[in-house]
């Protein structure tokens, strides 16, 4: 299984804005990241990682990403879907997914440490997976 963590790079984000959760910093966001890859080593899934950036170059980085190699799985990262000032951006890297990797399936971590979980849960062998 090879599974992709696309997030935004925690030192282009802007903590000062009122809408992300106070006492998140980009520190607490590396270390939730490098939880997150080792956990799915640990599950021996083959894992890669896409810093984007909030702004029009997301799209072409995903692109670029998902395009390098075959994935199973693609974690999108909370911050890139639940940030409302950069909608635009979390549609345009949902589109260049789907695009590029219309084999993988598509998973949303609620926070860097669950994104194996995230994962697992459409995993083909997870018995954890949603009926359809």
């Amino acid at each position: 299984m090879r599974v992709l963590l696309i997030g935004y790079d925690p030192d282009t984000v802007d903590f000062s804005d009122p809408a992300l959760p106070p006492g998140l910093d980009a520190e607490k966001i590396h270390t939730g990241i490098a939880l997150a890859l080792k956990q799915m080593r640990e599950r021996g899934w083959k894992v890669d990682h896409c810093f984007i950036h909030p702004d029009a170059t997301a799209a072409a980085a995903v692109k670029q990403q998902v395009m390098s190699e075959t994935y199973d799985c693609i974690v999108i990262g909370a911050g890139v879907r639940l940030w409302s000032r950069h909608i635009a951006v979390f549609e345009a890297v949902i589109n260049a997914v789907h695009k590029a990797a219309p084999q993988a399936m598509i998973a949303f971590n609620t926070r860097p440490e669950d994104s194996a979980d995230a994962a697992e849960r459409w995993l083909p062998f997870s018995q954890d997976r949603p009926s359809s």
